[in-house]
C-alpha cells in the first residue's frame, strides 16, 4: 500500500513535473510473471525515475544499512523502505551474500519484477563497467527473463557528491527481453554465468550509448581514489567466483 501511494500520491507526481521522462521500449516488460529488470547505474535518483515509469510494482535489493542503522531516524529509514517493498541485502559476502541471491531469485519465481544493477555501484564517470554474475544466477534459477533497461541524464539530475537534484529531461529506455533458458540447469557453472552477464552488459551497452569498461566499478573507483591520492594503483583482480562476486546492486549503491 505505502508503495502506491508514495507512487501515485506522495513522490510520484513531484517527479514527473519536475523532471519530464521521455519512455522507449515500455511494451517489452512483461505484463504478469516474474522478470529482472537489469539496468546502469548513474545515481541514486535511477531507482526513483525507473519504477515510476513501470506499471507494475518494481522490488529492489536495498543495502542492509538501511534497515540497521540507529535511532530514530533509522526507524524512520527501516519503515520506508520496507513500506515501499524493499528487502535488505549485505554485501560483505559469504553467506550473507547467498541469501541475497536466494532473496532475489524467490523473488522472480513468485511472479514479480526485480530491479537490480549488475554493475554493483554506481559507475564513477558515466561509463559503463563489468557486470558482476548475480544477474545470471537469478536468471538461471528462477527461470526469469532479463530486460535491460537504461537510464539517460540521471547523472546530470543527482551528481555523485551532490545532495542536490536538478532539473533535467530524461529518458528511460527498455530493452527487448533476453531469454537463458537455453542454459537451463547450468547454475553454478562460473563460466556460463560469466557468459550471460556480458550478454546482459553489451545489450545495456547498446540501449545506452556508453562506453563499456571491462573491470568492476568498485576497482574503478578505488584506481581513480589512487591516482587522486597520488598512489600506484593496484593490477585490477580478476573475478574470483565468490558469492559476493554475484551480489547485484543495492538501490542506492
Amino acid at each position: 500500500m505505502l508503495y502506491w501511494l508514495m507512487k501515485w500520491v506522495v513522490i510520484g507526481p513531484l517527479l514527473k513535473t519536475l523532471w519530464p521522462t521521455k519512455v522507449v521500449g515500455a511494451e517489452n516488460i512483461p505484463e504478469t510473471g516474474g522478470a529482472i529488470l537489469a539496468g546502469n547505474h548513474l545515481a541514486v535518483a535511477d531507482s526513483f525515475f525507473m519504477p515510476l515509469r513501470v506499471k507494475r510494482k518494481v522490488t529492489f535489493p536495498a543495502k542492509s544499512e538501511y534497515f540497521t542503522e540507529p535511532g530514530f531516524k533509522g526507524l524512520l529509514k527501516k519503515w520506508f523502505f520496507t513500506g515501499v517493498g524493499q528487502f535488505p541485502i549485505d554485501r560483505s559476502g559469504g553467506n550473507a551474500a547467498q541469501a541475497a541471491l536466494d532473496t532475489a531469485i524467490r523473488l522472480v519465481e513468485d511472479g514479480h519484477l526485480l530491479g537490480i544493477y549488475p554493475e554493483g555501484t554506481r559507475s564513477p564517470d558515466g561509463r559503463l563497467y563489468k557486470g558482476k554474475t548475480g544477474v545470471a544466477r537469478i536468471a538461471l534459477e528462477s527461470h526469469g527473463v532479463v530486460v535491460p533497461v537504461a537510464m539517460i541524464g540521471t547523472d546530470k539530475v543527482n551528481p555523485i557528491g551532490s545532495k542536490m537534484w536538478w532539473p533535467r529531461r530524461l529518458e528511460v529506455r527498455f530493452g527487448k527481453p533476453l531469454d537463458f533458458s537455453r542454459y537451463d540447469g547450468l547454475a553454478g557453472d562460473r563460466f556460463i554465468e560469466r557468459s550471460i552477464t556480458d550478454e546482459i552488459m553489451y545489450a545495456l551497452m547498446e540501449l545506452s550509448g556508453q562506453e563499456y569498461v571491462d573491470i568492476y566499478a568498485a576497482k574503478a573507483k578505488e584506481l581513480l581514489a589512487a591516482e587522486a591520492a597520488g598512489v600506484k594503483p593496484r593490477v585490477p583482480e580478476q573475478p574470483s567466483g565468490r558469492a559476493a562476486d554475484r551480489v547485484p546492486e543495492t538501490k542506492a549503491g
